[in-house]
């Protein structure tokens, strides 16, 4: 089988590599039709590491992805061969204390396509995954859709662990598929106001499309002043959702006494900084986001049912031998691209 590697910094080939088979009695063996390209596989690319997690080359990336189940282990019941599945990248134990304490985001055990030193990911043209990792999809939804709900359960989850939304005004920092994810999510529970930052014009037409009622790009405006001149009283829960250092500044300004920052994009960098009086005197809730828990089955389900919809992300899309491509449009910010996808094989 075909799979796209990362060979070193900013170089991706397509290569042959082993055939995958169903050998343990919960594996699914699964033909992969859409991968989504996700900012960590970015930073991968780019930096060759994300904190501790260093790439040994060559090595596969890529974990938002959907596909249609060819094989099936013996104790496997959950899914069927023909079957369109939503494919959850995350492996977990569930018999670790973070497991069994209802966290198996931050099992102790946890493999995460895509990782290093984990397991390879899901740019390639088969995928085995635990049964419990397989999700099948309505006859309604496209495969495309099904791994878009991938990002889409981060900002759910997001949203479910910051405040209740109903009748908050919040400040997502970042219009990429994470913010946008977390915009979605916001406005299905309710949120009154959503403050939208992005330093790409093309990012904040699209969040205003998808329901932010206020927009503004850092780069050519103090957004904090802007914010806190609409909202006297601040903002209930600031969304940080580019990793940046600036943004977590912006994210404090804009926050009242007693918000919360919720941090959910991954900074580039080993350390962050804030300013502690600002902090302290704000009484300030900090809490970060890892993945998400229990999110993909509800995701899946607001999709189907309409309240959530994401489709508006996917602004472009390669073929598998383009991957090379469509990793450097990502990377560059190119062309008002937000999510790109890489179409491995037809859905039907």
């Amino acid at each position: 089988m075909r799979a796209a590697v990362l060979t070193g910094i900013r170089s991706m080939d397509v290569r042959d590599v082993p055939d995958l088979t169903v050998r343990n009695a919960d594996d699914v063996l699964i033909r992969m039709v859409t991968v989504g390209v996700c900012g960590s596989d970015v930073h991968y690319f780019t930096a060759g590491r994300i904190g501790s997690q260093v790439v040994q080359y060559p090595y596969t990336v890529g974990h938002e992805g959907a596909g249609i189940v060819e094989a099936v282990g013996a104790g496997v019941s959950r899914v069927k061969p023909g079957d369109r599945v939503a494919v959850d990248p995350a492996i977990s134990c569930f018999a670790c204390d973070q497991c069994l304490a209802g966290r198996p985001h931050t099992c102790r055990r946890l493999l995460f396509l895509g990782c290093p030193g984990q397991v390879p990911g899901c740019l390639s043209e088969r995928l085995v995954m635990p049964e419990e990792s397989c999700y099948p999809i309505a006859d309604s939804m496209t495969l495309r859709q099904a791994a878009l709900s991938e990002p889409l359960a981060i900002g759910v989850y997001a949203v479910r662990q910051s405040i209740p939304m109903a009748g908050a005004r919040i400040g997502i920092l970042g219009a990429g598929p994470i913010g946008l994810s977390v915009l979605a999510a916001a406005r299905a529970g309710g949120v009154a106001a959503v403050y939208q930052t992005d330093k790409i014009d093309e990012r904040l037409t699209l969040a205003r499309a998808m329901g932010a009622d206020w927009i503004g790009n850092p780069t050519r405006a103090d957004v904090a002043a802007g914010v806190n001149e609409a909202e006297p009283s601040q903002l209930d829960a600031v969304f940080e959702c580019c990793g940046q250092q600036d943004a977590l500044d912006n994210a404090v300004d804009m926050l009242k006494p007693g918000g919360k920052l919720m941090i959910v994009g991954i900074p580039e960098t080993d350390r962050v900084s804030f300013a502690i009086d600002s902090l302290r005197r704000k009484e300030l809730c900090i809490q970060n986001v890892r993945r998400q828990v229990n999110c993909v089955q509800p995701t899946l389900d607001a999709m189907e049912d309409g309240s959530m919809n994401v489709d508006a992300m996917v602004t472009h899309s390669f073929p598998l031998d383009r991957v090379q491509e469509a990793f450097d449009l990502v990377a560059a910010y190119g062309d008002g691209v937000v999510k790109a996808m890489i179409e491995i094989s037809p859905e039907g």
